[in-house]
């Protein structure tokens, strides 16, 4: 263990080249179920739904290198329905952050932050992460803005969606960020699997609710996670020219949930957010960051 704790003090000295902006956009605000809903620059003063991470503890950083942290930048990007990029937040990217302080060396900014699909602060963020991608309904120009940000260093994480039907539902936002590149399946045996938790498979993460059914033996309501195709995680990369992966997309898997969730149940945390959703989470961190 003491190994890969020095691996990943390597991670804070790599972002050395590209450090992170604490400071986030002007208070944003949105329409949720009818009603206006404002996102504070500290998300555990969220007040917009159910909110459970209002008393999760705030850390100190590097009172020499206060910027050089890793931060939790959350994309707000253009949608069809809902209000879906803000799916499990705020507790995913708070309880998440929090986990990556305590089970790492990293230095973890402890304020998440959202991000626009925009150059100037996206170049503050070397690691994005998008909720339900297949929900985004992105402009040719943003698009193109992504697309110049991952190639340029950034790293996008596409997780939460499930089944052909939602993949296919974000194919035509695919195609828009890469004409011209397509992706490949990692199989169990890459590196992103193994670099800090050696994970005995590419973990599934379920959320609370199916989860709950599954094991209370209850009809399941959760329409997506028990479509035939969606029964196994798929994990597509795509890659710059160098070969440096540029985005993951979790296909069939919800680690948002897994860290949002993490008090549901004791069960849960044990055999969910312990077992896969966290330690997928800091491997794929790890992994984008160092490579």
């Amino acid at each position: 263990m003491k190994l890969w704790k020095w691996l990943l003090l390597i991670l804070g000295l790599l972002a050395l080249g590209r450090s992170l902006s604490q400071v986030a956009p002007e208070i944003r605000r949105g329409v949720y179920k009818g009603r206006e809903v404002q996102f504070p620059h500290d998300a555990r003063q969220f007040r917009g739904w159910r909110h459970y991470g209002r008393n999760l503890p705030v850390w100190k950083v590097s009172e020499e290198l206060p910027k050089d942290v890793f931060t939790f930048a959350r994309l707000c990007y253009p949608f069809r329905r809902g209000l879906r990029w803000t799916a499990d937040y705020p507790e995913a990217e708070l309880n998440f952050s929090w986990r990556l302080h305590q089970l790492t060396s990293v230095q973890v900014n402890p304020f998440p932050v959202i991000i626009d699909i925009d150059a100037g602060q996206l170049r503050h963020h070397p690691f994005l992460y998008v909720s339900e991608p297949s929900n985004m309904d992105i402009s040719d120009e943003q698009a193109r803005v992504l697309r110049e940000y991952m190639l340029n260093g950034g790293f996008i994480l596409m997780d939460d969606f499930w089944g052909g039907e939602e993949w296919q539902a974000f194919v035509a936002t695919f195609k828009k960020i890469w004409p011209d590149r397509g992706f490949t399946e990692l199989k169990p045996d890459h590196p992103l699997f193994h670099c800090v938790f050696d994970l005995p498979a590419p973990p599934q993460v379920h959320s609370n609710v199916y989860w709950a059914h599954k094991h209370k033996g209850t009809r399941n309501t959760t329409s997506n996670e028990i479509r035939p195709d969606a029964a196994q995680p798929v994990f597509r990369a795509v890659h710059d020219d160098r070969g440096r992966m540029v985005m993951l997309i979790c296909l069939n898997n919800d680690m948002g949930d897994g860290w949002e969730q993490e008090s549901f149940d004791a069960d849960y945390f044990r055999e969910v957010s312990e077992k896969h959703a966290y330690p997928l989470g800091i491997n794929i961190v790890f992994y984008a960051l160092t490579h």
